[in-house]
């Protein structure tokens, strides 16, 4: 009788573990089954996430446990981060034990921690002949960098120590980031008491801390004394944004080079922002112990890179640009951190003058930047297209998502064959051109991934099944207004 019930439940247990491997590999299938759902799900597409696996595998010495793969274990790990899921949910969704939830989490964390050296961007000055509007005027820039708080949770006896001036119980998170908005260096565990310029204090006194070249610098903001290493904006003057809207033109070489100071840094506020959308987990506070919060933060700063590098286009940033009144600190600290000088002080006033003064001394055919804009005729974008596509199938895209060195270069050559007396350089005319379509293909990728729209091939347009659905869109993302019954291909 005994043996009987003991082989019935044998029996029980050897269905119920095969049902549960069926069910957590449908799941697993279902997240990796297309793009749209592994960046819905994972925020990457399948092929980053490949690559995240090849890393961890290969630098990052995760390895499959048993009966559970690496790419399981970097599921579960993305889909926590990315959604804030608890572990009692994940349970239910990987049919795994929350010990086996746990271990395999902090695994795949501390394996993309050992990819720093890997993910991390060297920081690299802005050129002579860099063409974006935003960068050329500051040389030898090496990016912007600026603090944000992020919420955690701690034991009672150490909320005093974390608390803001809101109130809000978080950490001080520095962040440095290059004008692709990559990370370059990231320093979080700092309570949120701790001001900016305590934090950046600590961060250029450590060992393996930031490290800025001589002759180098990062922009930062007004809370920041303007130091060595360090370009700040005038203070008392006119600084944000959306202080120069509705028209409000500087009026002296102080308001232009704060204009153009503000439109460069607000790289790092973007960074945070696309940071914040991308992970959930970075929204609320984290329910792992503060040393492990501490940790993770890093880590999702890496993968953000990753991301940056792999994907052509960022759906964190598409995601960031359709939202609006995102959560930016653009809070200022008076401090007195790093030390200023005279010296430091005329170069930026002579800079702000050059600055003015090339802008006071553009045609009046010029852009509001003081360069001429290039308009390109349909077979000039015909001409460019089929390029992309030969370069592309050649294989002069590299890993990391960007064409190989020397490939615009060669692009300008054979448009210049194609298109005669054209003039189209690969700085600025071709890379413009690419950004501009990355954007517009943002918003098409963006509508079409919406419930009520499709593509018609032959119109190359998108379809809209409701004027309701339209406008309801449209509230939401302006930025989309024109693109209704609009061709693609006249683009």
């Amino acid at each position: 009788m005994y043996v009987a019930w003991q082989r019935r439940n044998e029996r029980r247990v050897r269905n119920r573990i095969t049902r549960n491997t069926e069910l957590r590999t449908s799941f697993i299938d279902s997240l990796l089954d297309n793009d749209v759902t592994c960046i819905s799900q994972l925020r990457m597409d399948r092929r980053t996430f490949v690559i995240l696996c090849r890393l961890l595998r290969q630098d990052g010495y995760v390895k499959r446990d048993g009966t559970v793969t690496l790419e399981e274990q970097v599921c579960i790990f993305l889909h926590i981060i990315a959604h804030h899921t608890k572990n009692r949910t994940i349970i239910s969704r990987f049919y795994r034990s929350g010990e086996t939830i746990s271990r395999y989490f902090n695994s795949v964390l501390n394996g993309v921690l050992r990819l720093h050296s890997i993910l991390l961007r060297h920081p690299e000055p802005v050129s002579d002949n860099c063409s974006d509007d935003r960068w050329k005027m500051f040389k030898n820039c090496l990016g912007a960098l600026d603090g944000t708080y992020i919420k955690v949770k701690v034991p009672e006896i150490d909320k005093p120590r974390y608390r803001t001036r809101k109130g809000e119980i978080a950490t001080n998170v520095l962040g440095v980031c290059n004008p692709n908005m990559e990370f370059i260096f990231v320093l979080p565990g700092w309570e949120g008491s701790a001001s900016d310029s305590r934090v950046l204090r600590d961060a250029i006194s450590r060992p393996n801390g930031l490290k800025v070249p001589t002759g180098c610098y990062y922009l930062v903001d007004a809370g920041y004394t303007n130091g060595e290493g360090f370009l700040a904006p005038y203070r008392r003057t006119r600084y944000h944004l959306s202080e120069w809207r509705d028209g409000c033109a500087p009026i002296n070489h102080q308001e232009y080079f704060n204009m153009k100071h503000a439109s460069a840094r607000n790289i790092i506020e973007r960074c945070f922002g696309v940071l914040k959308m991308r992970w959930a987990i970075l929204r609320s506070p984290s329910f792992y112990p503060i040393a492990t919060q501490i940790k993770t933060i890093t880590a999702y700063c890496l993968i953000h890179n990753l991301i940056r590098r792999e994907m052509t286009l960022d759906p964190g940033e598409v995601e960031y640009d359709r939202m609006e009144n995102v959560d930016i600190n653009e809070e200022e600290d008076i401090i007195g951190s790093i030390a200023s000088s005279d010296q430091w002080m005329n170069w930026r006033d002579e800079l702000a003058k050059q600055m003015f003064a090339m802008k006071a001394g553009g045609s009046s055919n010029n852009n509001r930047w003081g360069e001429s804009r290039r308009t390109w005729s349909r077979g000039e974008e015909e001409a460019l297209l089929v390029l992309l596509d030969e370069v592309v199938a050649s294989g002069q895209r590299c890993d990391m998502g960007a064409f190989k060195p020397g490939t615009l270069n060669m692009i300008e050559r054979q448009l210049a064959e194609m298109c005669p007396n054209s003039g189209l350089r690969a700085t600025p005319h071709i890379e413009s051109k690419l950004k501009k379509w990355k954007k517009q293909y943002g918003i098409i990728y963006d509508m079409l991934n919406k419930s009520g729209f499709g593509w018609n091939d032959t119109l190359k347009c998108v379809e809209i099944d409701s004027d309701d659905a339209w406008k309801a869109y449209v509230q939401s993302n302006p930025s989309a207004k024109s693109w209704r019954d609009k061709p693609f291909s006249d683009i």
